[in-house]
Parts: structure tokens; sequence; C-alpha cells
């Protein structure tokens, strides 16, 4: 079978997507041919494309999708053919018509959530859901700042954020997301281009800084992400929207208050089944009752993925992106 897809046959920018016409075999035994009608497009599918995550090349692009199974291979039971699903885990080839998946990483899909819901949402919002419930656990009267507050994985995370009952810190670049990330749960909103955003996160807490603080920005973030902690605070890198954070040296974390730093992937905090299921059973939840609202702000056919990669990278988007197959 023959199927439209955007890859990349080495490393570079935007320009070195490729839409071509490739072939798909037959499902491997384990495997479930998916036919997509949404794919999510996140940072990470530009760290890929850029070589800062090393990829094999050529590679088909992209980890997430939603769409509906049309084969399954001798030995899948997880899924059957119709089914709706999506996945976050299955490995790249996202940015195609169709894939062959590894049935265990796909998510049957509840009726109430949409496919472009999902694939909007899985992604970032099980990243959220690792990043809030698990890589710190996240409890009522917490005080948390959050970097890029108006992105997908942002917007997604103030919601839950403000249902766990926490207070809120959002860092946005301009004023139009600080109201958008308002509107999406948090409390108070810093115009990180425009403010010392050290000296206003100390303000809002009396001078106590927070117990945890969320960066997916880097280079232009995190050393001074770490001024905002209280002490034995903890300080999660998952992003480098403005390149790699500069080396650390280990005794700034005590100098600065026996601090503690990570650096967390969704992929460590699902590597098993029960794990990927549990975490994705939570996302579902919340959206489904309503806690969590997500919608794909931008869209753009499957073959102006380089388009997509350059809205991305220009860090003027909200919320989520699809591509549309």
């Amino acid at each position: 079978m023959k199927t439209l897809a955007a890859l990349v046959h080495g490393s570079g920018g935007p320009e070195a997507i490729a839409i071509e016409t490739v072939d798909l075999p037959d499902p491997k035994p384990h495997e479930a041919r998916v036919r997509h009608t949404a794919i999510g497009v996140n940072f990470v599918d530009t760290y890929h494309r850029s070589g800062l995550y090393a990829v094999p090349m050529p590679a088909v692009l992209g980890i997430e999708a939603a769409g509906v199974v049309e084969a399954i291979g001798a030995a899948v039971t997880r899924v059957k053919v119709g089914d709706r699903v999506a996945y976050a885990g299955a490995g790249l080839g996202a940015y195609a018509e169709r894939r062959n998946a590894d049935a265990k990483r796909l998510i049957v899909l509840p009726d109430a959530i949409a496919d472009d819901v999902a694939a909007a949402a899985l992604l970032k919002g099980m990243t959220v859901e690792a990043l809030i419930r698990r890589c710190y656990a996240v409890k009522r009267g917490d005080t948390v700042l959050f970097h890029a507050a108006a992105g997908g994985v942002g917007l997604i995370a103030c919601q839950w954020l403000a249902h766990l009952g926490a207070t809120v810190l959002a860092t946005v670049g301009s004023e139009e997301k600080a109201a958008l990330a308002k509107a999406h749960g948090a409390h108070h909103t810093i115009l990180y281009r425009d403010e010392d955003f050290v000296a206003r996160v100390r303000e809002i807490t009396g001078g106590r800084g927070v117990p945890v603080a969320y960066d997916s920005v880097g280079k232009d973030t995190f050393h001074r992400t770490l001024d905002c902690l209280s002490p034995r605070g903890l300080a999660v890198s998952f992003g480098n929207a403005s390149g790699p954070p500069a080396p650390l040296d280990l005794l700034t974390l005590s100098a600065k208050g026996s601090l503690f730093v990570t650096r967390p992937t969704l992929f460590a905090y699902t590597q098993t089944i029960e794990e990927q299921d549990a975490c994705a059973a939570a996302l579902l939840e919340v959206i489904a009752r309503g806690i969590v609202k997500v919608e794909a702000r931008q869209r753009f056919p499957l073959r102006d993925a380089a388009a997509a990669h350059r809205a991305l990278a220009s860090r003027a988007t909200t919320g989520s992106i699809l591509l549309e197959p």
C-alpha cells in the first residue's frame, strides 16, 4: 500500500521536510494499521527534524495522531478493525496518511473524545499528567510557576493545576497570551519579555519562591528559573523552545537552597503499558468531565508540515497545532 508522508532525509530546518509517497507494508503480527484523521504537531518533532534529538534517517516525523484501525496483525487483541484510536508513544511515523503502529501503544478513544481533540491533547496532556501528578505531585495550596503557559502543554497544565487547587503563576510572551492563560486557569500572568519574572515570582509569593517550576523554554529562562524556587524546590526542565540551557554547575544547587533539578521525558513515565494506560485514562477523564478543554487553534494540511514547523518555531502560536491528512 502507498501512503503520503512528511519525512526528512537528513537533519535541517523546516525546508528539510519532504512530502513523498512511501510504501506501507502489511502490519506485523503485533501491529495495527491506522488511517489518520488528525495528527498532532509538537516541539519534539522539531528536535527530531533538526538533529537535536538524533533519530535514524530517513524518518517520517511525528509521534502523535488519532485515527481509525484499518487492519491488525495476527497477534493483536488490544484493538480491532474499526476502533477509533490515538497514540503518543508509538515511535516516529505520525506525519502520514497511514502508518503501522505497535498495537500496545494505541489508546481506544471513548465516544466523548473527538479525534481532533485526542490528537491535539494526548501527547501534551499525558506530559502534563506526568509532570504535575508524578514528577512532582502538586497538591492543593501549592504555588506553581509554569513557563510558556499559552502553549499547548501550558494551557492544559493551567486548567489541570487550577483544578488540583494550586495557585498558577504563568509566564507568557504577550498580553494576548496572558489573557488566554488566565482564561484557562492561571491566577497570575507574567510577561517574561517585559518583566523580571524572578522579581515578580518573589513579589507574588511574599519572597518565599515556589516549590516547583516547570520550564520548557530552556536557554532564555532556565538558570533564572532556579532563582524562583523556595529551599529544596524542584526545577523541571522539559523543553528547549529557545535552545538548550547552558550547563549547570551542581554547586549552584546547594548555593541556591539545596535545589533539585530533573529533565523528564514522558516515555520514562510510560515505560510500561500499565503506566501508559493509567496516564492516558487520567487525561481522558479530565477532558470528558470538562475540567480540561483542548482545541486545535492552528491547522495545516499534511502537505504543509514545513509551514507548521515554522509557525511553531516562531513561538507566535497558542494552544495545539494539527496536521490534517
